[in-house]
C-alpha cells in the first residue's frame, strides 16, 4: 500500500544523472541522489521483527513545508492562504507538531480567574529556532519559562493560519497554560479573503470548521481573531455569526478553549481600533470569549469600559493589550511595562502582554538573555497572579528550561548549545529579594552546571550576621493532594558553609478551595514540615537506588526523604539554607539540580513495552550529509519511525541505532550509537550515514522513565532494517 501525503514533491537536493542539480535555489546543496518513499506503518507485518528495502531512487512525495529543505528534519508552520487552509485535511497534517502534552489541571482555575494574563508573542515573525519540532542547535535561543505568571500563551505571526509550533503547546500545558493560535486577515488580501468567507453561512461555517479541526489535531486551544482591514456590509454582518460558531463549536470538541476577539474592526465594518470595549465593538465581544483591545487606551479608556453596561460581569474576559515595545502614544512599555499592568489592575481588567521578546530583541548581547528576561518579569510580578499545578504526585523537576550551553545527564555533558523547548520541566520561581540588613537572596536558572537538562536552578545571597534562623527559599507554590507515606530525592551541590534542608509546607485538604492561603476572605495556617533524611540502609533508600542504578554523583548531594502525613495538600516547597559556625556576613550558593516527590507505593519499574515500531517514510540519500563527517558518495537513510507507549512514564525516548551487517570500520557490530530523543511517539531519523548495501541495521528505541527508574532493555523497542541495492531511476 502506498500512501500519498501530498502532492508537492520534496526537493532535498536531488541530483540528475547528469550530475546537474535540479533545485539549486530551494535546497541550497549539491551532489546528492534521493529516494522517497512513502509508507503507512499497516505496510509492515507486526509478526515479524525485521523490515526489508530495496535503495531506489524516486522523487518526494512528502510535503515540502512539513520538512526542511536542508536537514530533513520536520518542522513547524502556517498556512498562508484561505485556500490552503480550505484545502487542509488530517490524513495531510503534520504528525510532528501534534502536542502530546495534555492541559494540567491548576488552582484556581482559568475560570475562576478574575484578572488573567495573556502572552501574545510576536516574535521577529515567528518560526525561528521554535520551528524545528526535535530540537536545534543554538547557541543563543529565545525561550520563555515564567509559565506561573500567566494563564494563556498567544502564537502570534502575520501568516493567516499561524499553527502554534508543539514545542510551545507542550512547555505550556505542563505549567497549565492554555495556548491560542492566530487567524489574522490584512490589507488588500485580506480584504478579499474576508469577502470570501464571510459572504454566508456555508461558506464562514466552512472556515470554522477547518479552524477548529486544525487545533483538536494539533493539541492545542483555540483562536486569537484579528481581523485587520475593511469589511462589506454582508461580511461585517455575518462576523459575530462565525465567531459564535467558532465557539461553540471549539468549545464542543476542545474542553476549555477559547475564541478571543482583536480590537480592530467595528460594526460599520471600518477598520478603527477603539482602544476600549463600547458599543461599536460590542457585538464581537458577546459573539466568543474574550476581547483583546488596542494598545494606545489612556486610563479615561479604562474607567470607561469599568462603566459600561455592555460589559455585563465580564471583566476578566477583557484583555487590555499592552505593546511592549512601546510603539505609538501608550502607557509604559519596555521596562516601564509595570506602569501599565498597575493601571489596569486598579480598574480589575486582565491583561494581554504583546511581543515580551521585547528583552530579546533588543539587546545584542544574547547571553545575557535569562538576566534581561528575569528582570523584565520581576517588574511585572506584584501584577502577576500566580496559579498552582494540581496534579497528583509524582511531582518532578530538574528545572531544565528547554535549551541550554550543554546537555546534561545525571551530572553528566552529553552536548552542546541545544534547544528544544519540549524538554522543559516544571519551572520554579525566579526572584531577588532581600533580607534583614546587607541580606539577599536570588533564585536563578543557571545553565553553567546542571544534573538533568540545560540548567538548574542556582539559590544565591548573603546571609547576614544578625539572622540567626533559616533562609527559606520558596520554589515551587503548589497545590497538590498528597499520599500517606511520600518518598522524596533532592539533589544539589552547596557552597561551603552552610547546611541545606527541604522544607515542605502543607494544609487540611478540606480547606484546600482557593489559592493564595485563603478561603474567601478566610486566613488559614500553612505548617511546616521538614521530611526525615533516610541513610542508604533504609529499605526505601534501598529499593530507590536500585531502581535508579549507579548516578555516579561527582560533587552532587544525592539525598532521599521521607515523609508520612494524612489528609495533606502540599502547598509550597522551599529550600532551607543555615549558616554553620559563628555569626558573620556569610555569602551562599547552593545548585539545586532535581526535586522529585514521589507516592512511596509506587515505586516500580511500569511493566509497559514499546510495542508497534515500525520505519516508513524513507529516503535514500547519495552525496555529502548537512554535517560534514561523512564522505561525498556515503549513503544516507532518513527515515520516520513511530511506536506505541504511554508518553506519560516517560520524560523522552532514546533512539538509537547499530550495524548488524556491513562493511563500515567505523562502527563494530552491536555498538549502540545515540540517534537522539524523542518527547512523542515519533521520531524522524535525518541524514544517518550507513554502510553500502547488502546491510542490515537495527533501530531501538529506549524509554527513559519520569522518575529516573532504569526501564530494562526487554521493554525497549527493536526493529531490524535490511536493504539492498536497487536501480537508480
Amino acid at each position: 500500500m502506498e500512501l500519498k501525503l501530498d502532492g508537492k514533491k520534496l526537493p532535498l537536493r536531488r541530483t540528475r544523472e547528469d550530475g546537474k542539480n535540479d533545485d539549486d535555489d530551494v535546497v541550497g546543496k549539491k551532489n546528492r541522489t534521493e529516494v522517497r518513499r512513502v509508507e503507512s506503518c499497516l505496510d509492515q507485518p507486526m509478526d515479524s521483527d525485521s523490515i526489508h528495502e530495496v535503495v531506489t531512487y524516486t522523487p518526494s512525495l512528502l510535503p515540502a513545508s512539513h520538512y526542511d529543505g536542508d536537514t530533513t528534519e520536520p518542522i513547524s508552520c502556517g498556512l498562508q492562504t484561505l485556500d490552503e487552509l480550505l484545502s487542509w485535511k488530517r490524513s495531510e497534517a503534520n504528525p510532528f507538531n501534534v502536542a502530546v502534552v495534555p492541559l494540567a489541571p491548576r488552582e484556581p482555575p482559568l475560570a475562576d480567574s478574575a484578572r488573567r494574563t495573556l502572552v501574545s508573542q510576536d516574535m521577529m515573525g515567528g518560526y525561528l529556532d521554535d520551528r524545528f519540532l526535535q530540537g536545534t542547535t543554538s547557541d543563543a535561543p529565545y525561550a520563555f519559562y515564567h509559565w506561573h505568571y500567566i494563564d494563556i500563551f498567544n502564537y502570534f505571526t502575520h501568516i493567516m493560519v499561524t499553527i502554534p509550533p508543539a514545542v510551545w503547546t507542550s512547555a505550556a500545558h505542563k505549567h497549565g497554560v492554555v495556548v491560542i493560535g492566530t487567524f489574522i486577515t490584512e490589507w488588500t488580501d485580506g480584504a478579499a479573503a474576508c469577502e470570501s468567507f464571510l459572504k454566508d453561512e456555508e461558506s464562514y461555517r466552512a472556515v470554522a470548521d477547518k479552524l477548529v479541526q486544525i487545533s483538536h489535531y494539533y493539541g492545542f486551544d483555540g483562536w486569537l481573531i484579528n481581523i485587520e482591514n475593511k469589511l462589506s456590509e454582508v461580511a461585517v454582518k455575518n462576523t459575530p455569526l462565525f465567531l459564535r460558531y467558532l465557539s461553540d463549536q471549539m468549545h464542543e470538541r476542545v474542553p476549555g478553549s477559547l475564541v478571543v476577539w482583536y480590537d480592530s474592526v467595528v460594526e460599520n465594518g471600518q477598520l478603527n481600533w477603539q482602544n476600549e470595549l463600547n458599543q461599536s465593538n460590542r457585538l464581537f465581544f458577546d459573539a466568543c470569549d474574550g476581547f483583546f483591545t488596542n494598545y494606545n487606551w489612556t486610563e479615561e479608556h479604562l474607567e470607561r469600559m469599568k462603566d459600561y453596561s455592555g460589559l455585563g460581569g465580564r471583566g476578566a474576559d477583557v484583555y487590555v493589550g499592552v505593546d511592549v515595545f512601546a510603539r505609538g502614544n501608550v502607557v509604559g512599555g519596555m521596562l516601564e511595562t509595570n506602569k501599565s499592568l498597575a493601571v489596569i489592575r486598579k480598574h480589575n481588567f486582565s491583561v494581554a502582554i504583546f511581543a515580551p521578546g521585547w528583552v530579546y530583541e533588543s539587546h545584542d548581547d544574547k547571553t545575557e538573555f535569562r538576566k534581561n528576561q528575569d528582570t523584565f518579569w520581576a517588574l511585572l510580578s506584584d501584577f502577576l497572579y500566580v496559579h498552582r499545578p494540581t496534579s497528583a504526585l509524582p511531582f518532578i523537576s530538574s528545572f531544565c528550561q528547554g535549551f541550554g550551553k550543554s546537555l546534561y545527564w545525571r551530572g553528566q555533558e552529553t552536548e552542546r548549545s541545544w534547544f528544544n523547548l519540549s524538554a522543559q520541566e516544571i519551572q520554579p520561581m525566579y526572584y531577588h529579594t532581600e533580607l534583614e540588613g546587607p541580606g539577599w537572596l536570588r533564585s536563578r536558572g543557571c545553565p553553567e552546571d546542571a544534573w538533568n537538562g540545560g540548567c538548574s536552578l542556582l539559590l544565591e545571597g548573603l546571609i547576614p550576621a544578625s539572622l540567626t534562623s533559616q533562609v527559606s527559599a520558596k520554589i515551587f507554590s503548589l497545590h497538590v493532594p498528597l499520599p500517606p507515606k511520600i518518598l522524596v530525592s533532592l539533589i544539589y551541590k552547596p557552597s561551603d558553609g552552610i547546611s541545606v534542608s527541604l522544607e515542605l509546607k502543607t494544609t487540611d485538604a478540606s480547606l484546600c478551595t482557593n489559592t493564595d492561603g485563603k478561603q474567601g476572605s478566610k486566613e488559614f495556617k500553612l505548617d511546616s514540615v521538614h521530611p526525615k533524611v533516610l541513610d542508604h540502609g533504609h529499605q526505601l533508600a534501598s529499593q530507590f537506588s536500585q531502581l535508579c542504578g549507579s548516578l555516579n554523583p561527582d560533587g552532587w548531594t544525592v539525598r532521599c526523604l521521607q515523609l508520612e502525613l494524612r489528609g495533606c495538600t502540599l502547598r509550597e516547597v522551599c529550600v532551607s539554607i543555615q549558616r554553620k559556625g559563628e555569626a558573620r556576613d556569610t555569602a551562599f550558593t547552593c545548585r539545586v539540580g532535581e526535586i522529585m516527590l514521589l507516592d512511596a507505593a509506587t515505586l516500580h519499574v511500569p511493566s509497559d513495552v514499546v510495542k508497534g515500531l515500525c520505519i516508513y517514510d524513507v529516503v535514500w540519500l547519495r552525496g555529502a550529509a548537512s554535517s560534514t563527517s561523512s564522505t561525498s558518495s556515503s549513503l544516507h537513510l532518513t527515515a520516520t519511525l513511530r511506536w506505541d507507549y504511554p508518553t506519560e512514564l516517560v520524560r523522552y525516548f532514546r533512539v538509537y541505532w547499530r550495524r548488524l551487517r556491513g562493511p563500515n570500520p567505523r562502527v563494530p557490530p552491536g555498538q549502540l550509537v545515540l540517534l537522539g530523543r524523542a518527547y512523542s511517539n515519533l521520531y524522524r531519523v535525518a541524514e544517518l550515514a550507513v554502510p553500502e548495501p547488502a546491510g542490515l541495521l537495527e533501530l531501538v528505541v529506549e524509554p527513559v522513565n519520569r522518575k529516573g527508574f532504569l526501564v530494562p532493555e526487554s521493554q525497549w523497542g527493536r526493529r531490524s532494517f535490511s536493504y539492498t541495492g536497487g536501480v537508480t531511476e
